[in-house]
């Protein structure tokens, strides 16, 4: 506020302020301005928010997504244990087939050897029988015949084992052997 002097003495009054006509329009323009900044940040925050529930949203459906990879995993995981579970299962099994395999195919060739032996020693092959026996031994064929008659044998009226007859055979081939080294024994002496 001016103070002005007035020429006739008396009190001095306030003047009245005059504002110049352009300091209204400026403030008018800085409380624009700063609605429009206002508003800028108030739009900026809401873009920013539906940015991020968007980005929230492809989260969560991606761990959803890796919830479900990791179940998927879990499943073929309990499906290849149970798979390699079967896997040795079979592999036991095809052991087990190839050990009754073997073992059949032992006994058929103790039985063919127990048979040649029988027919060799009909035909009075003392050579041939001793072969046979010594190849039944030395495989270990023996052991493969049964050593009890079975209900078919029993009823065939066999009255002896597989390998009771074995020993048998061998038992007189073994005696038919000694008989034939006597009597050569005693040939090489009249010769002498």
């Amino acid at each position: 506020m001016k103070l002005v002097k007035r020429n006739d003495g008396g009190p001095v009054e306030p003047e009245e302020d005059v504002t110049p006509t352009g300091k209204k329009p400026v403030v008018v323009y800085i409380m624009v301005l700063f609605i429009a900044a206002f508003l800028l940040m108030a739009w900026s925050f809401a873009s920013h928010q539906r940015s991020n529930t968007e980005a929230i949203g492809e989260l969560q459906s991606s761990v959803t997504a890796m919830r479900g990879v990791q179940d998927r995993v879990v499943n073929l995981e309990k499906q290849l244990g149970a798979a390699q579970n079967k896997i040795q299962d079979l592999e036991r099994q095809a052991q087990l087939r190839e050990y009754e395999l073997e073992a059949s195919s032992r006994h058929s060739r103790a039985l063919e050897g127990l048979y040649a032996l029988e027919r060799l020693y009909r035909q009075e092959s003392l050579e041939n029988c001793r072969s046979v026996i010594d190849m039944m031994e030395q495989e270990d064929l023996v052991s493969c015949l049964s050593d009890q008659l079975s209900d078919s044998e029993q009823s065939l009226g066999l009255t002896v084992s597989a390998q009771e007859r074995y020993q048998q055979l061998k038992e007189a081939v073994e005696a038919l052997e000694a008989e034939a080294a006597q009597a050569e024994a005693g040939n090489q002496e009249e010769a002498a």
